[in-house]
């Protein structure tokens, strides 16, 4: 038996080899010689063939055995993790909609098995989203998409192989929601800020219409401005009633019955007041009297009211009248003489003549019945009385009495009448004199004009907004867009055909505020709209465009008053016909503080803010005497009528102060206030008087500082001959300050009299022995006085006229030089005393020049030479 040598395998590039075990058995193995891949080759087949050892050692003579056919199969591992076809996926989906499949996505693997090479599953790794995915990898939402309540979704996604092999990487799926088109305006905002002074600022610079592809034929569109809570019905000036007539070009004249609260107009103090505009609340309780002298007793044929209401209607079925205006007896009886109230949402205006005024049968009461009356919202109104035809405007429009009831007049009395608003005085018929017919609701600006009549200019003035809506360059409109604004600015209403011009149009459309300090606060905005299609299609509807203004505040003003607040005037000048000016420097500065912005250089006022000027008006300045009113038998503050006038401001004088008042630049202001004079005509009992001013913008809004000012009395001071001759010695303290240039032209007056200086000398010379001792002890006393009152003089800059005082020179004061002290003895001062007796003669013929020099050396220091220091009265006049 011959042995196996050798194992043949037929094929070439197998990864197999077949290997001899046992010669004698032939018993062999067949293994792989390189790895197998079954991704790469699933199965192999080939032919194998034995060979035996033969007669010879060469393989040719080997016998071989039959072909055997091998069939080898591999076996997959699961090495390879799904993966997905794409990196992301993306899908577009309508709201409101539910779908079977959104979109697919798709996985692969690499393995060469059946079982690990399927995708058996996919799944959705974020959780908490409306989808769910199946086998196939379809994907489908579970709910209702809104796009209002979310616009995209992205969710991840795995896959798993039949392994249960995940994939290596998730996958993204993108998922946009898309509304249903509903037609509407797009692209707007709802909150549009307004910075105080910008001008007119675009509402909605990118709006525009989305139709839906709807056959749209013609569109109207409303834009209203809704700003009835604000003040009395929208932004208006917050100057005094009398100010406004003023700005408006009202007649002179008139009387305001419902003025600020104030020592002079009083009967307003216990009303109730809402905001800082003035407005008056009445709650059915209250009433105010209007002192009398301040409305003439009998109104003419000619007069106006003017007034502010807001009222609602009446409680009760059948409601009581509710006074506005009301003039009745006093006393005894209680006849209404004129009035003018409200009566189940009517407007009643009283109008009763005496007997002596006329004697026939006239009307009597004049009805008007509008539904604003009652509507809780601000109007204003006018009735412009020219007896007999009364005429009523309310928000510039006219209206004329609807109903006239005829009487007899009054017949003539000696009663008192009594004016009174927000209800009626019931002097008669009941037990205690009361109040009676309560009003109820708001009021404001409430005026009297006897003998005048207004214009409509002037009544369109007086109720105008300053706040509205407003379009920027009218002539880009179109020819095809026609436009319409209501009185107020506050509703614009405009119509076209072509959706692109409409656009265009509602972008222009801007919200303006002319006011420098408007209120700040919400301006509600709604934009309707009406559309009409062609034909019989069925037409959109538009929802309305709800959004609002924001009103900034406004940078507020610092108001300052600057200037000297100490002055010393002698006697002589108070009892002048010109009195003394008390503000010839004031100065009022307005500021605000402005933001520095990070690309400018640091400023120096601390915290990153730089004070800028602002130029605005005033309303008022109030003049108030401190310390007690004046005595108008002796002292008043003057100012001439025509330094008002020319610049169109009014004042009132009391002897509580002065009030200017009325619209005007703080320019005028300042000059106004330099013409105020304070006159004494005794002011020996006094020694100085105190006064404040108080300046206001916006009816006291916005109020300045409060400037305070004394003003100090010089008397003469009259002394005996010894006293004379020692008190020559000490300067007087009033003395001691001055600093003035003009006191140098009174020292050079007096200088030039030799006659003068030749007496001081001499009796000088004869009483130095008896005072020498006390000579040097009261000149150290005055010069620590004087320098003590020369510093508190340069701080509180006083300021003293000498033009009618004669000074002289005094032998026994001297000036210390600087580098001397007190360590001087007896001896030197007394040569210092004797040389500045010599010197003081030849002072008075030094050239201008030096005086000034001397001045603006030493005289404007605090250190002034000997000149300066040796002023005193004149008491050539005394007896020696």
């Amino acid at each position: 038996m011959r042995e196996i040598c050798a194992f043949k395998i037929h094929g070439q590039e197998l990864p197999f080899e077949a290997v001899v075990l046992n010669k004698t058995s032939g018993e062999g193995r067949l293994r792989a010689k390189s790895p197998i891949d079954c991704e790469l080759q699933k199965e192999y087949t080939f032919i194998i063939q034995a060979y035996d050892c033969g007669a010879g050692p060469r393989e040719t003579a080997w016998k071989k055995s039959h072909k055997a056919v091998v069939h080898i199969q591999v076996k997959d591992v699961n090495e390879f993790a799904p993966t997905f076809k794409e990196p992301a996926y993306k899908a577009v989906v309508t709201e409101g909609k539910i779908y079977d499949s959104i979109l697919q996505v798709e996985a692969v693997d690499e393995d060469c098995s059946p079982q690990y090479s399927q995708i058996c599953n996919y799944e959705i790794v974020t959780t908490d989203v409306p989808f769910a995915i199946d086998r196939n990898g379809n994907i489908r939402n579970t709910e209702k998409l809104s796009y209002d309540k979310q616009r995209q979704y992205e969710i991840l996604v795995t896959a798993y192989d039949c392994g249960q092999k995940p994939a290596a990487q998730d996958t993204l799926v993108q998922v946009d929601v898309k509304p249903v088109c509903k037609p509407g305006w797009q692209d707007w905002t709802k909150r549009i800020e307004y910075q105080p002074g910008s001008g007119s600022v675009p509402l909605f610079p990118s709006i525009h219409l989305e139709t839906c592809d709807g056959a749209v034929s013609s569109i109207q569109i409303t834009t209203e401005l809704q700003t009835n809570y604000i003040g009395k019905g929208c932004d208006r000036e917050t100057y005094s009633e009398r100010s406004l007539q003023k700005l408006c070009g009202a007649s002179s004249g008139i009387i305001d019955l419902l003025p600020s609260p104030s020592a002079a107009t009083n009967w307003t103090a216990g009303l109730l007041v809402d905001s800082s505009e003035m407005i008056f609340k009445f709650d059915g309780r209250q009433g105010a009297k209007i002192p009398d002298g301040i409305v003439p007793k009998n109104l003419t044929d000619q007069f106006t009211i003017t007034m502010w209401m807001k009222h609602g209607p009446s409680p009760g079925v059948r409601a009581e009248k509710e006074t506005i205006l009301c003039n009745s007896d006093k006393t005894e009886m209680n006849r209404h003489h004129y009035a003018l109230y409200v009566h189940n949402c009517r407007l009643v205006f009283l109008l009763r003549k005496d007997f002596d005024q006329a004697d026939t049968f006239r009307p009597a009461e004049f009805h008007w019945k509008l539904d604003q009356i009652c509507d809780k919202e601000w109007h204003y109104y006018v009735i412009n009385v020219e007896f007999p035809v009364v005429t009523l405007y309310m928000d510039g429009a006219t209206y004329e009495p609807y109903l006239v009831t005829n009487d007899w007049p009054i017949h003539p009395s000696h009663i008192a009448m009594q004016l009174t608003v927000g209800a009626c005085w019931q002097g008669g018929e009941v037990t205690k004199p009361r109040f009676a017919q309560f009003f109820h609701g708001s009021l404001a600006s409430l005026t009297i004009r006897p003998g005048k009549m207004e214009s409509q200019k002037v009544i369109s003035c007086l109720q105008a907004c300053k706040e509205g809506l407003d379009i920027n360059s009218l002539e880009s409109l179109g020819q095809g867009i026609k436009y319409h604004f209501n009185p107020s600015q506050s509703v614009l209403v405009m119509e076209g055909d072509d959706i692109g011009n409409i656009n265009r149009a509602l972008q222009k459309v801007s919200y303006i505020n002319s006011r420098q300090f408007p209120t700040a606060g919400v301006r509600r905005l709604r934009v309707s709209s009406k559309v009409q299609c062609f034909g019989e299609d069925v037409c959109i509807s538009v929802p309305d465009v709800d959004a609002y203004v924001m009103v900034l505040q406004a940078i507020e003003p610092q108001i300052s008053l600057r200037g000297t607040d100490r002055l010393w005037r002698p006697a002589a000048q108070f009892e002048s016909a010109r009195g003394v000016t008390l503000f010839p420097d004031i100065k009022i500065v307005s500021t605000f503080a402005k933001a520095e912005t990070p690309g400018e250089p640091k400023a120096t006022a601390p915290k990153s803010a730089v004070l800028e000027e602002m130029l605005h008006n005033l309303d008022f300045c109030d003049i108030l005497v401190l310390g007690g009113d004046l005595d108008p038998r002796q002292e008043c503050l003057e100012l001439n009528h025509s330094e008002l006038h020319q610049r169109h401001l009014d004042a009132t004088n009391s002897t509580a102060g002065y009030s200017i008042y009325g619209v005007g630049s703080m320019s005028r202001y300042e000059q106004v206030l330099h013409h105020i004079r304070y006159r004494n005509w005794h002011p020996a009992s006094l020694e100085s008087r105190r006064f404040r001013i108080k300046c206001s913008e916006l009816n006291g809004r916005y109020t300045s500082n409060e400037f305070n000012l004394e003003v100090s009395i010089l008397h003469e001071v009259k002394m005996s001959d010894k006293e004379h001759v020692s008190h020559l010695i000490v300067q007087p303290p009033f003395l001691q300050s001055v600093h003035h240039p003009e006191s140098r032209s009174s020292i050079q007056r007096s200088s030039v009299v030799p006659s003068i200086a030749t007496v001081v000398i001499i009796i000088s010379v004869c009483m130095l022995v008896f005072v020498v001792a006390m000579g040097v002890y009261r000149v150290r006393i005055a010069h620590q006085h004087f320098t003590q009152e020369t510093e508190a003089a340069k701080e509180a800059e006083m300021d003293w006229d000498d033009s009618a005082l004669t000074i002289t020179v005094n032998p026994m004061e001297k000036h210390e030089e600087p580098g001397h002290g007190e360590e001087e003895t007896e001896e030197e001062e007394e040569e210092e005393v004797e040389e500045d007796m010599s010197s003081s003669s030849s002072d008075s013929e030094d050239s201008e020049e030096e005086e000034e020099e001397e001045g603006m050396g030493r005289g404007r220091h605090g250190q002034s030479g000997a000149r300066q220091a040796q002023l005193e009265w004149d008491d050539s006049a005394l007896p020696y």
